[in-house]
């Protein structure tokens, strides 16, 4: 594979010229240099921004962009942050938790049957019906229910009798009443797990404020649901998180998936750690020396660490959001922030009447109304098209934009989503270094990764400039990892536990 180096001139009236050094971007095998398409990005296409204009524009996008140097800070405080964690003198009070899952395999490719699996992570959840086959073969059936806003912030007890209504149903549409099948369970919001099937809720996150349920296990709280409905039973077996079920999701057929993430709503990673660097850990020590870690990543930043790279618009989300002060690195990078990040740079592009003539439109200017599938399907216009664009600025009431509008309005976009996955890469190099093995896959889920048009390739692109030289990563898709990975995770359980009865009746 070859790589090149070349040099942009932008034409913009003046000879205003930008050097682009070597960019690599790899998609699959296929290398490509991305001067090639910034050449005829909306800055060098006619009309250009006029230079004064720009220069003015770049001047308070500039906040936004970070030096390689300030990426590898960040990498450095990520890998900090996890060793705090890990360790039982400082996890406490650490920012980053660094939970022991109790998942101590990946899938070795034995695994058969049914299975059902729960994924709660959202505004939605799902139910799956699971029928691992020979072969990796996998069989699906799944229905999505929504959860009414009033149930996200009211009693804990309503919030698990609507999801244990909706199980029923599933039950019953398919038949199931009759089994009780093992059941996984993601539950993708911080826990500290006591067990595979025990699990304490730490706080709520993503817009959930349910009461009676933070410092409770969850899995109790859904079986004495399930129980009240006297309607059908259950045999919950794991509890994952969206990370693990993530990663057990590619693991099923790529043997080197040793790391899960998610970027969607909000952004979570888990990986496979060694036991002797788990000082929390108070299960046996057995073969597989090994567990799965939920870092619960998104609260990286909470201790101030954060605080030299946080911009003014970053603390005006998070004083505006139901969790003040906390998962403050969740909140430069998902989906449930990203669109107000870069609403609120638009806001005051506007106000600087760099923007649409100083006039702008109450969406606009109302928190929460520019949302990030704006930012996906902003960049997904071709260099100079502008069809996408106007058609969020239709839906935020803006009329007349003008193309000097819509290049302004791509470049905060790509300013905003590229700084959310370079910070993001930099907590994966963090993980590569620290698992340091030869190969790793990283298993990726998530609205952002899925409908970004280049998220995947900058993931890829600052990784390979963090990671330490000779450590190959692959990045892949996990296809409805979070729903079919906890019924992989209930799979895996129940053949170690058929393999600890087996070898303790060899004892007998």
């Amino acid at each position: 594979m070859s790589s090149c180096g070349c040099k942009v001139c932008i034409d913009m009236g003046s000879q205003f010229q930008a050097t682009m050094g070597e960019m690599r971007v790899r998609t699959g095998e296929l290398l490509f240099c991305l001067s090639d398409s910034l050449a005829n990005s909306p800055i060098s296409s006619q009309p250009c921004i006029k230079p004064d204009k720009w220069l003015k524009v770049d001047e308070i996008l500039s906040e936004l962009r970070l030096d390689n140097d300030q990426y590898v800070q960040v990498m450095d405080r990520m890998t900090e942050s996890f060793n705090r964690g890990l360790s039982k003198e400082h996890n406490a009070e650490a920012a980053v938790k660094m939970f022991p899952t109790y998942v101590r395999s990946i899938p070795d490719g034995t695994e058969r049957g049914k299975f059902l699996a729960l994924d709660l992570g959202g505004t939605n959840f799902r139910v799956l019906l699971i029928d691992l086959k020979p072969g990796h073969e996998v069989r699906m059936k799944s229905k999505i229910y929504a959860i009414p806003q009033k149930i996200m912030v009211g009693p804990g007890r309503s919030l698990f009798d609507h999801i244990a209504h909706c199980l029923a149903m599933f039950i019953k549409e398919h038949k199931l009443e009759a089994e009780s099948l093992p059941l996984g369970f993601t539950f993708s919001f911080p826990c500290r797990q006591e067990g595979l099937t025990a699990a304490r809720l730490v706080h709520w996150t993503k817009g959930f404020k349910c009461s009676g349920v933070e410092g409770e296990d969850v899995v109790r709280l859904l079986r004495e649901a399930v129980a009240r409905t006297r309607e059908y039973d259950i045999d919950v077996v794991a509890l994952v998180n969206d990370t693990v079920g993530t990663l057990m999701a590619v693991a099923h057929k790529d043997s080197k998936c040793l790391i899960g993430l998610i970027i969607g709503t909000g952004t979570n990673a888990c990986y496979m750690e060694r036991l002797e660097n788990v000082e929390l850990w108070n299960e046996d020590y057995d073969d597989p020396k090994e567990v799965l870690i939920n870092t619960e990543w998104g609260a990286f930043g909470d201790d101030g660490l954060l605080d030299n790279i946080l911009t003014q618009y970053d603390k005006n989300v998070d004083e505006g959001s139901m969790n003040r002060g906390k998962q403050l690195y969740e909140k430069m990078i998902s989906g449930m922030y990203m669109g107000e990040v870069a609403r609120q740079v638009l806001v005051k592009l506007t106000k600087e009447k760099l923007l649409f003539n100083g006039e702008i439109s109450d969406e606009l200017f109302t928190r929460g109304q520019f949302y990030t599938k704006y930012i996906s399907e902003i960049e997904s216009d071709a260099p100079g098209d502008y069809t996408n664009c106007l058609q969020v600025l239709e839906e935020l009431e803006i009329m007349s934009p003008t193309d000097e509008d819509c290049a302004i309005i791509r470049q905060v976009c790509e300013t905003v989503s590229k700084r959310a996955a370079y910070l993001c890469s930099a907590g994966l190099a963090a993980l590569l270094n620290k698992i340091d093995r030869e190969e790793v896959t990283i298993a990726v889920d998530g609205s952002v990764y899925r409908f970004h048009p280049k998220v995947h390739n900058l993931l890829v692109e600052k990784i390979s400039e963090l990671v330490k030289p000779g450590l190959k990563f692959n990045v892949a898709l996990s296809m409805d990892g979070s729903g079919i990975g906890a019924a992989i995770v209930a799979a895996v359980a129940e053949r170690m536990k058929a393999q600890k009865r087996e070898l303790n009746n060899d004892y007998i």
